[in-house]
């Protein structure tokens, strides 16, 4: 009974690993998604598509959407203190 426990749990821990090949598909799918949500807006602002300022803009659209939607990002050492990057963490305002 042992055994088949053991034998259970490590399928589901293996299922759940992922390749680096799964891993790369996925932020594959998510560019993918991301160029077609803010590609055209950032055409229209005027860049010539799949240039590298095109890129770009679609990369920046899509962070200050995630900053508006999620909040701020978080702090390089969990928000404590001031840091040379302007934030606050509990001793002032976050930005």
């Amino acid at each position: 009974m042992r055994q088949l426990m053991f034998a259970a749990a490590s399928a589901l821990l293996l299922a759940g690993c992922t390749t680096p090949q799964d891993r790369a598909a996925r932020m594959q799918a998510d560019m993918d998604r991301i160029i077609v949500e803010y590609g055209p807006a950032c055409a229209r602002l005027g860049y010539q598509p799949q240039s590298d300022p095109w890129r770009n803009c679609v990369l920046q659209l899509s962070t200050k959407d995630d900053i508006t939607r999620y909040g701020h990002p978080t702090r390089v050492y969990g928000g404590f203190g001031r840091s040379h990057w302007g934030g606050g963490g509990l001793w002032g305002p976050y930005w």
